[in-house]
């Protein structure tokens, strides 16, 4: 009976043990396919890059990105950079950049091309970034997300059309395009080629909404339809470093569309917010700035100031447009980055001086104080003599007459 019982329970243990065995392990699903030696975590939320690196903080100083170049001989990447970005809509390349990087303007250096792929220098949204390792160095490469983009798409049979989407841009396009199409400071080069109000219907001094308006010289045959916003050439703006003639003030006075070509040709007013002259310049509404460039560091040393910024404001914040006394002619071009730097004051050393009276602290030597970092610039359009840019970043309050450097 005992026997029994004995053989009972080791076929019930058996049993039990058997199916305890063959149960499969459910494994976790994982959230990307990454190389074994990426360091980093996933991007998963719904932050585009420019927010995820806003969270994350300002850029290094020049200090410590010169000693984490000079030590590992790669850029630094960001903290907690992840293993893969999925691009969403709304990101510039600055934005990515950041979240890779402690230090944006490095991305030349880490963007691994894909020659396969046709313009393999363009992102959009819904491709993915992934950050791999490559004989040691930190590389970041793309993989084109379902549509295929450049001189071919996929078609895919749909009741409702969708437009395809736009490249990602490298900074934000409406804030270039508000400052291009009402530029608040003119070039030489712009006022030259720009083209003219030649003359007023009925001679009209005060243009209204609905008035007539008669331009010349269209460096091509102007199209009907056409939006154009009329500028005022002002005061003569100066390099504060030579005195110079650099540029003009520009004032905006009114738009108007196209409604008949020819020279010259015909504009009715749709817009006025003052007078327009005969001698007032046409600009176009859009943007003749292509903003596919990639962020850099100038191939020369630059060495300039902030003379102008949009809106007259005192104090300059992120993404506003800024105006240089640097231009092509100094080694300027689009893309480049320049640290901003607060000019260091002049202190009296009256420290142990007054001992002696009142007298040695008269005789006080000052002191310069040294340039303080406070944002990053970066350049979008170039002329001879002045740059256009866009504040990047700003860690404290950037004013007209602040320095811009390599970074």
């Amino acid at each position: 009976m005992h026997g029994h019982h004995l053989i009972a329970l080791t076929l019930a243990v058996s049993l039990v043990a058997g199916c305890r065995t063959e149960r499969p392990m459910t494994a976790p699903i994982p959230v990307a396919t990454t190389e074994p030696s990426v360091e980093g975590e996933v991007v998963g939320d719904d932050r585009t890059a420019m927010e995820a690196a806003i969270d994350a903080g300002p850029s290094a100083s020049a200090g410590e990105t010169q000693a984490a170049t000079a030590s590992g001989g790669s850029p630094a990447l960001a903290p907690n950079a992840p293993d893969s970005y999925v691009v969403k809509r709304g990101d510039t390349l600055w934005g990515i950049a950041k979240v890779f990087l402690r230090d944006p303007w490095f991305w030349p250096e880490i963007w691994q091309v894909n020659k396969q792929i046709q313009n393999p220098h363009l992102i959009y949204p819904g491709d993915t970034l992934r950050l791999v390792y490559i004989d040691g160095h930190p590389r970041v490469t793309l993989q084109r997300g379902t549509m295929e983009r450049g001189n071919s798409a996929r078609v895919v049979p749909r009741v409702r059309s969708e437009p395809l989407e736009s490249a990602v841009t490298t900074i934000p396009y409406a804030t270039v395009a508000a400052f291009m199409s009402k530029p608040s400071v003119l070039a030489n080069e712009q006022i030259k080629s720009a083209p003219y109000v030649f003359a007023t219907r009925d001679s009209h001094v005060v243009i209204s909404n609905g008035d007539t308006l008669y331009a010349r010289g269209f460096q091509s045959p102007a199209e009907t339809g056409t939006h154009y916003n009329v500028i005022r050439v002002g005061d003569p703006l100066r390099d504060p470093d030579d005195n110079r003639i650099v540029g003009y003030d520009g004032i905006f006075t009114g738009s108007g569309h196209v409604t008949r070509g020819g020279d010259p040709a015909t504009l009715i007013m749709t817009e006025s917010s003052r007078e327009t002259e005969p001698g007032d310049k046409l600009f176009a509404g859009g943007v003749d700035v292509p903003l596919d460039f990639i962020p850099s560091s100038p191939k020369m040393k630059i060495n300039g100031r902030i003379m102008a910024v949009s809106d007259g404001v005192t104090v300059i914040g992120q993404y506003q447009v800024v105006v240089i006394n640097r231009g092509a002619r100094d080694g300027l071009a689009p893309g480049n980055v320049l640290g901003v730097y607060e000019v260091g004051g002049y202190v009296r050393d009256t420290v142990d001086k007054g001992y002696l009276g009142g007298m040695s602290r008269l005789g006080a030597k000052n002191v310069r104080l040294p340039d303080e970092r406070t944002g990053t610039f970066m350049v979008f359009k170039t002329f001879d003599q002045i740059s256009y840019g866009l504040i990047m970043e700003a860690k404290d309050i950037i004013r007209v007459q602040d320095l811009v450097e390599n970074p």
